[in-house]
């Protein structure tokens, strides 16, 4: 086992800017299927489950649990993916010093525990984030790619989503929402004025944010 190599944001923030950007993805869009970022934060008792996906194959699952953190991601055109290998296994080292109390958190169905590329995860205490021994081999992982996805300023989000949704949109409701403030009508209709109000509202309670 060996700390993740790369800088990346603390568990806490992570879960606010993951809930943030689902909530704005649900008031963006009004199709569930179409939207990057999904957040359910009672996705099992004592779980909650965060993904990020760009809808061509890519996609990361986050689940936030009283064991710690886990970070599951799968690229599909990296040549560690188990598509790309002879036998069809995961990549060695992947998974094979992964907290047993966080991975076990990964066998639902929905998960895809075998779609991996790479995986981290964060214990209670710990003050960084682990990863498995791997041999890379050169080859490229796609966790920049996609832990890139997780916008930290709601500036990034912004051009992101004025880019992907062909809108423009208000740099300082998006910053509200950023902070945790409680979205109303006059948030959604300010980010989207086509949006049905009732039904993004209950879209973001469901998120539970």
């Amino acid at each position: 086992m060996r700390n993740w190599p790369t800088l990346f944001m603390e568990p806490e923030m992570l879960r606010q800017r993951i809930a943030a950007m689902s909530i704005l993805d649900a008031i963006l869009c009004s199709e569930d299927w179409l939207r990057r970022y999904k957040y359910n934060l009672r996705w099992d008792e004592d779980a909650t489950l965060a993904s990020v996906s760009n809808g061509a194959g890519d996609e990361m699952y986050i689940v936030f649990t009283p064991e710690g953190v886990i970070v599951k991601g799968f690229d599909h055109e990296s040549d560690m993916s188990p598509y790309a290998t002879d036998d069809g296994e995961i990549w060695p080292g992947i998974y094979e010093q992964t907290p047993s109390s966080l991975l076990s958190r990964l066998n639902d169905e929905a998960l895809c525990k075998e779609d991996v590329t790479f995986c981290l995860w964060r214990e209670p205490g710990d003050q960084v984030w682990r990863c498995g021994d791997i041999d890379f081999k050169g080859l490229d992982d796609g966790s920049r790619f996609l832990l890139g996805m997780i916008y930290e300023a709601p500036q990034d989000y912004v051009d992101w989503a004025e880019d992907y949704y062909e809108i423009e949109l208000s740099i300082d409701v998006v910053a509200k929402i950023y902070k945790g403030e409680t979205v109303g009508e006059e948030m959604i209709l300010a980010l989207n004025p086509e949006r049905d109000v009732r039904i993004a509202l209950e879209e973001i309670r469901e998120i539970g944010k």
